[in-house]
């Protein structure tokens, strides 16, 4: 804990865990990912960092973290490379922090003491920047950290003034740094995702669906996406009438079609049925086109997320679901997942049994008393329905929860990656979060609370974090179906809380565009994307148009002990599995290279004079190889 590291100062988690590993001031290498598994950076490498300013931070993160996998929590076991740099002239140099472009450093001040949990108290310079607070180690990540000062020197109350005008920018006027972030990358991320391109990959438009413009201005729904896909018989006319029924005007729209039997997932919200059941034609005839766009069935599937008694309490607000009256050949199936008060709860349980110190003794009693495993079953049980729904009984089903932009885009997006492998590569899962999740407005500055000092605020929830934690349930489960690997998604999260990039801001696209944060802010997919292998699995296998069911049983799933309990150096893993998936895909890529060579070379030889007429006894039989 003696090496210096850094936490942004822009932004605030949803009560759950925030940027690490060892800081979000730099696009992160996640304790337990690379720099867990890096060899430890000797001082001459530190003081003279090669590359680019990243390339600089990389390794000083590095250091940062390696010192803490052993486990221990004594400073006898402090590496010789970090007392090197502490009795010598380095420490000097690496007290300033290291800045991104942009980034300005705001106070400085000595002499401030880090209270850690594990090695008691640690003394050294405090720095705050319009980004982070740099300090040994220190961010928002389910750990509660204290800082102390003398008494006598109240001077030194500027600095936590200015750290909680730039932790919280939002609610102090100003805006969040990744408006500030200069950096370059030579991938454009926001280039990921195309509407127009991911709805042609399905093969849209067609007959019974299209690629429509009516919600360009977003005047149909303003959380929806300017492009949406909509049966091509309704008129535009009727659209408005639906949007009316439905809450928040969200109506039923495409998010994927079954490539042969064309059974599709839509998504929506509630109707406004309300307490004296309350009709509308036009929805009905909306749905019921829906069913008659799949001649594989002569029935629709409602998965509603919500739980039947709370559907009902919905009903007596205005709010409802859709009846077997009013909808004859549709079924309504409720999948009886909590609400975001619930899973908001839950992680703050999860987050008191994690940090600062683990009851061993307690431990998996403690885990089941959160009820996080069991709410991640359900998620994962309801999503398998819905994609046995859509493959086996070429069934098409309407997906909603109250406003469908919570429990909706974890369903629909955790059935789309069961069902199609193309969302199971990088640049696919990048795709499918910046459509179910990005553009069809989950409220991520709500849920997350970007910038905001309201930590109370009933709005804040886990949504997108228990969605990712079902992803990487499904790679434990099927670690050769993912093109990704761990620290993809740990990183994802990381970037959930940092406000460095501007992936996860605001609440839905209209109002991104008015934030110009497509213009203004990099999108983390730059950062990815530009560095392709350490987000990447050596055991990926591509099966295309493979379908995974997980089992979605408590027995078969774990805690994701990897991001929860991170920072904990008993719960470290003792072995460098970073660098080692690295080795062997770099021992893959050679092994492929010499298979290819040698596929050419039959090549070549099968096709000279002389091979083709030597006898059959010496002819070359093909190798089916698989790397």
């Amino acid at each position: 804990m003696d090496r210096p590291a850094a936490a942004p100062a822009g932004g605030e988690g949803a009560g759950g865990p925030g940027p690490g590993p060892a800081g979000s001031w730099r696009p992160p290498r996640v304790a337990g990912g690379p720099a867990a598994g890096s060899r430890q950076p000797s001082v001459e490498t530190l003081d003279s960092p090669t590359g680019s300013h990243v390339e600089w931070c990389k390794q000083l993160i590095a250091a940062t973290i390696s010192s803490q996998i052993s486990g221990s929590v004594t400073s006898e076991n402090v590496s010789r490379d970090y007392k090197a740099l502490r009795d010598g002239n380095k420490l000097a140099q690496m007290e300033e922090a290291p800045l991104f472009p942009g980034e300005s450093i705001k106070a400085i001040v000595k002499d401030v003491m880090y209270i850690c949990p594990f090695m008691g108290a640690v003394s050294g310079t405090l720095t705050v920047t319009d980004f982070k607070m740099y300090f040994k180690n220190v961010e928002r990540d389910m750990r509660n950290l204290r800082l102390a000062y003398k008494q006598e020197e109240q001077s030194k109350l500027g600095i936590f003034e200015n750290l909680n005008k730039h932790a919280f920018p939002v609610s102090n006027g100003q805006m969040l740094f990744a408006y500030n972030y200069k950096e370059k990358f030579p991938i454009n991320g926001w280039k990921v995702y195309d509407p127009v391109a991911e709805y042609r990959r399905q093969g849209l438009p067609n007959e019974s669906w299209k690629i429509s413009k009516v919600n360009s201005n977003y005047e149909l729904c303003d959380t929806y996406p300017a492009i949406i896909v909509v049966p091509t018989s309704v008129k535009d006319d009727d659209l408005s009438k639906v949007a009316a029924f439905r809450a928040k005007g969200r109506i039923p729209v495409l998010s994927w079609i079954h490539p042969e039997s064309q059974a599709t997932i839509t998504r929506c919200s509630q109707p406004l049925v309300g307490p004296n059941d309350k009709r509308c034609k036009e929805d009905e005839k909306y749905l019921q086109t829906i069913m008659d766009a799949n001649a594989q069935s002569h029935k629709l599937i409602i998965f509603d997320a919500r739980q039947n008694s709370v559907a009902d309490t919905n009903k007596a607000k205005g709010g409802g679901y859709e009846s077997e009256s009013a909808y004859p050949n549709a079924e309504l199936v409720f999948l009886e997942i909590h609400n975001i008060h619930v899973m908001r709860e839950s992680l703050r349980k999860l987050k008191e049994i994690a940090y600062p110190s683990i009851d061993e003794a307690r431990w998996l009693s403690n885990v089941d008393g959160t009820h996080w495993l069991e709410y991640i079953r359900m998620l994962l049980a309801g999503a398998v329905r819905i994609a046995d729904k859509i493959e086996s009984g070429k069934t098409s089903v309407v997906v909603h929860c109250s406003d469908g932009w919570d429990r909706t885009a974890q369903l629909t997006s955790l059935a789309m990656l069961m069902l199609d492998s193309h969302y199971r590569t990088i640049k696919g899962f990048e795709a499918l979060i910046e459509k179910e999740w990005i553009s069809f407005g989950h409220r991520f500055a709500l849920r997350v609370g970007h910038g905001n000092d309201n930590h109370a605020d009933a709005d804040r929830s886990p949504i997108f974090l228990q969605f990712i934690d079902c992803v990487w349930q499904m790679t434990r489960q099927f670690p050769s179906a993912f093109e990704f690997n761990e620290l993809f998604l740990i990183t994802i999260l990381d970037h959930l809380y940092s406000c460095l990039f501007g992936t996860f801001l605001c609440n839905c696209e209209q109002q991104r565009f008015k934030e110009d944060v497509y213009t203004k802010t990099v999108s983390l997919w730059s950062y990815i994307n530009s560095q392709l292998d350490e987000f990447s699995n050596p055991f990926f296998v591509n099966y295309e148009n493979h379908v995974l069911y997980p089992v979605a049983s408590l027995s078969h799933l774990e805690l994701w002990v990897n991001y929860y309990v991170r920072w904990n150096p008993r719960m470290r893993p003792q072995m460098p599995i970073h660098q080692n998936l690295k080795e062997l895909l770099t021992i893959r890529a050679e092994l492929q290279k010499r298979v290819e060579d040698l596929q050419r070379e039959v090549a070549t030889r099968a096709s000279s004079p002389s091979e083709r007429g030597s006898s059959p006894s010496h002819s070359i039989t093909p190798v089916h190889t698989s790397v």
